[in-house]
């Protein structure tokens, strides 16, 4: 699919899209809970249907009911492969979950997922007694438990999502789980799924995030859960206020814990007009500078990030381009010839991507599959001097199905 992006100046309200990133896991705890549970406004979005789909593989009963997901917990041992579609956390999320059974159980997907690296789950799982190959370090994944608990250590300079699978399953271990955690990035996404536990029953210790303690025997209880809004879908349009007009979001928690609110303070730095309140936040236009920000623990503000700073006068310095390399594609290449493509000049040092702010031009480009990259183009174009063509633009439908709809209501054309 192709869409076609024209200069516009941007007002109005819009709501947060649901986070996909809660709503996983709390799919995902649903099904392991005795009893019905209720998850209030999950979304539509392909990673969110995927987990749905693992779900019922593993024997939950899942119904919708309005924008509502009625869900029936208790788990089975799988008679085909669970199939993750292209969700990185659903793979590894659901590689923990699997590694509960004793006989052998095969994780695969599609597309981009087949290329990212999951020799990492093999690695973290190996240590709890849990039997698990790759194909040459790639999907499918095949894993035979049983977990049988322990004391191991995990390596979490690649990320937090194999251990989200390894806490959220612990408590189907044979005996009580620690944790040593070495290097752990993305914190926040830990303290996501710490907190969605917690809403379902089951406690997990967490010791400044370098060991982890749960104990065995805990039950997933079923309850009413609803889905917070969005800040990494939120951030594309909070940007978009920021270059091109005036956009309020609704539907976000100030509080939340997800990874990617920081976006508040990159906009901060680069001297937005920004105005929070207690569910919503504005943006609006005005004149901003070069910014640096550390995206480490929060990889995904990348893309929205470049569309910021390509509208800065001077250049501004974004850290944490290591995180960049294994996601839907190699995120910082595409964003740096993307971006090329429109008129803005990106290059690297060391850990650092540098964007230097100019006028973005007319051009053809393409997502590469990756929802984020077609997102942030759309985003850069709204204050360009021409048309901008995404092709592939359907990659949005990973995270938020709804953006160029949202995009046209906000629009002043």
């Amino acid at each position: 699919m192709k869409k076609r992006i024209l200069p516009s100046g941007v007002s109005g309200l819009l709501q947060a899209p649901p986070s996909k990133s809660v709503a996983q896991r709390a799919i995902a705890m649903a099904a392991m809970a005795d009893g019905v549970s209720e998850i209030g406004h999950p979304g539509n979005c392909d990673d969110v249907i995927a987990a749905i789909d693992v779900c019922k593989t593993l024997g939950a009963e899942i119904r919708r009911q309005g924008e509502n997901l009625l869900i029936r917990g208790g788990l089975r041992l799988p008679d085909a492969p669970l199939f993750c579609g292209e969700s990185g956390l659903g793979m590894r999320m659901f590689a923990g979950l699997a590694a509960s059974f004793s006989d052998k159980v095969m994780l695969t997907g599609t597309g981009s997922l087949l290329k990212r690296p999951m020799q990492a789950v093999v690695d973290s799982l190996t240590p709890l007694g849990v039997s698990c190959t790759t194909s040459e370090g790639y999907p499918p994944v095949m894993v035979k438990g049983p977990l049988k608990g322990g004391e191991a250590t995990i390596d979490g300079t690649s990320g937090s999502q194999i251990l989200t699978g390894i806490l959220m399953a612990s408590p189907f271990a044979m005996s009580d789980t620690f944790l040593t955690v070495n290097g752990l990035k993305s914190k926040p996404y830990i303290d996501l799924t710490l907190e969605v536990m917690r809403a379902f029953g089951v406690e997990a210790n967490n010791n400044n995030y370098e060991s982890f303690f749960i104990r065995s025997g805990q039950q997933y209880r079923a309850c009413r859960f609803r889905v917070e809004g969005d800040w990494s879908g939120a951030a594309f349009m909070l940007v978009a206020g920021a270059i091109a007009g005036k956009v309020t979001l609704t539907g976000l928690n100030p509080l939340s814990v997800q990874a990617d609110k920081k976006i508040t303070e990159a906009l901060k730095l680069a001297g937005a007009r920004l105005v929070q309140g207690s569910d919503n936040i504005t943006t609006e236009k005005t004149d901003m500078k070069g910014f640096s920000f550390d995206a480490t623990d929060a990889p995904d503000l990348f893309p929205p990030l470049v569309s910021l700073a390509a509208h800065c006068s001077g250049t501004s310095r974004i850290k944490g381009i290591h995180r960049l390399r294994t996601k839907e594609s190699d995120r910082a290449a595409t964003l740096m010839e993307t971006f090329g493509r429109i008129g803005i000049t990106i290059t690297s040092e060391a850990d650092y991507m540098i964007v230097h702010g100019g006028r973005v031009h007319p051009a053809v480009i393409h997502s590469h599959g990756d929802h984020r990259i077609a997102m942030a183009g759309a985003v850069a174009a709204l204050a360009g001097s021409g048309e901008v063509h995404i092709e592939g633009a359907e990659a949005v439908n990973k995270s938020y199905p709804g953006f160029f709809k949202d995009l046209e209501k906000i629009s002043t054309l």
